[in-house]
């Protein structure tokens, strides 16, 4: 029945003093299958960028230093995640079911979201009765 997959990519973080979620990218994913390779190859993307080869030639010396062993290593936790075959079977097993799917990660700056929901259930929600409650 859910065929049909929206996935995100945002990562969030405070400007002005504002939550501010900036999009990393979008996929309308045709297949089950589909939706969690595009979730995992967004996960890695994001590690990658967010933890680079430090002797990469593209680099200029000093343009990246080590940060305080405090800072959660959100990079590891993204490819631990997409590592970890129970998370994947459990995030099939949720998109499958029509439930919204989101992982989330976070450092002392940023929080990055994946977020996976079934086309078919976002349509039947909007095809059911409004639910009305009288406020007395």
């Amino acid at each position: 029945m859910h065929d049909e997959f929206l996935c995100h990519v945002t990562a969030y973080g405070v400007c002005g003093g504002r939550r501010i979620g900036v999009p990393l990218g979008t996929y309308r994913a045709p297949t089950l299958a589909l939706a969690l390779w595009w979730l995992r190859d967004r996960a890695s993307w994001m590690a990658q960028r967010l933890d680079p080869q430090p002797e990469a030639e593209h680099f200029p010396p000093s343009a990246l230093v080590p940060v305080a062993g405090t800072v959660p290593d959100v990079p590891a936790v993204l490819r631990a995640w997409c590592g970890d075959v129970a998370q994947q079977e459990l995030v099939a097993d949720e998109l499958a079911a029509g439930r919204l799917v989101r992982v989330a990660v976070s450092d002392d700056t940023t929080e990055y979201e994946l977020l996976a929901e079934s086309v078919d259930a976002l349509r039947m929600q909007r095809n059911a009765p409004p639910l009305v409650m009288p406020v007395a």
